[in-house]
């Protein structure tokens, strides 16, 4: 079996979906003739036409703004930021009309767009072109917000995005496009709202989505030469969100720790901590911790590895769960 990658997953999700269903046009900076800057569009335009898949001026504002005219129309259009900080010219649109078009309607009109942008960093980008900017959206009521991190959920979470008749802002990792396995398309996997246990373990759990999910996966591995025997969950969805598998997993091991990409503070790894602690209060042997960006605009290329989790920062983190079962007395209230 071939080896298939995430870009060409996505880039073969799309053409099925327009192949399926001729509502569905694609358009964005560059998505045409170019095929995208990460060539996830590559042969939409030669394939469908010109009327189906075509480039925009450099406006997101009213790229975005012109995908709900569609969408009032019937269509169903796919939007591509060229890349994650592009997107915030267009979020007025986003947070004012997209996310609210269902509800100021009463049901009457429904909003069926999908907003693609490549995120996250671990390419060597430079400002604006490697945000982790998944809480502004997963903030903004209306919103479902996905972000695949493994070759099958590219291909099948996308599919289930354009399906959906309410707005979906998928994030992309960009650092995963390249990475490859065997699966077979066309894939199915779970629906939006199901986390995945990607490693079971019995010690800890480690939470994760997107470009943190193999990172946190390589920390498991690492972490069994310290005798500890980690899960690794894979939230898939942000919105909707699984509190049922996450909290299941952190029953059984009694630990967590989340790890995303994003800077720490009012990040959706709070969100995460905040829910594990309200669900398994009783079940937990230490504080939930988190590993995420620094609280700083994103580095210069030759810092980013200081500011993104990384497998060390991750076992460093785990290490400071309580293994003895014993309270630490930094927590102990007298």
């Amino acid at each position: 079996m071939a080896s298939m990658t995430m870009a060409k997953a996505l880039n073969t999700a799309l053409a099925d979906a327009m192949l399926d269903d001729d509502r569905v046009v694609v358009f964005g900076e560059d998505v045409g003739q170019l095929g995208g800057v990460f060539r996830i569009t590559d042969g939409l335009a030669a394939r469908f036409g010109d009327k189906r898949c075509f480039d925009t001026p450099l406006a997101e504002a009213g790229i975005v703004g012109f995908a709900v005219g569609l969408a009032m129309s019937g269509l169903r259009p796919v939007v591509e930021m060229q890349f994650d900080a592009f997107g915030y010219p267009a979020f007025e649109q986003i947070a004012s009309h997209v996310a609210k078009l269902r509800n100021r309607t009463r049901s009457a009109l429904t909003a069926p767009i999908v907003i693609r942008i490549p995120y996250a960093g671990g390419i060597g980008g430079v400002e604006h072109h490697c945000d982790s900017s998944e809480a502004y959206y997963a903030h903004t009521p209306g919103l479902k917000v996905v972000t695949p991190a493994t070759v099958a959920d590219a291909y099948s979470l996308l599919r289930s995005a354009i399906d959906d008749p309410d707005p979906v802002i998928f994030l992309e990792p960009k650092k995963l496009y390249f990475a490859s396995d065997e699966t077979q398309l066309p894939a199915r996997t779970e629906p939006f709202g199901r986390a995945v246990v990607r490693r079971p373990g019995t010690d800890a759990t480690l939470v994760a989505y997107g470009p943190a999910v193999p990172v946190a996966l390589a920390a498991a591995e690492a972490a069994q030469e310290e005798g500890w025997n980690v899960e690794v969950v894979d939230v898939r969805t942000i919105v909707p969100f699984d509190d049922g598998t996450i909290a299941a997993s952190v029953r059984k091991t009694g630990r967590c720790v989340v790890v995303h990409e994003a800077q720490g503070f009012a990040g959706v790894g709070a969100e995460i901590a905040a829910r594990v602690q309200e669900r398994c209060f009783h079940s937990l042997h230490a504080p939930v911790l988190r590993v995420a960006g620094l609280d700083i605009p994103y580095p210069a290329p030759m810092l980013e590895h200081t500011h993104l989790p990384s497998v060390d920062r991750v076992l460093d983190t785990v290490a400071r769960l309580q293994w003895d079962d014993q309270p630490d007395e930094r927590w102990v209230t007298v």
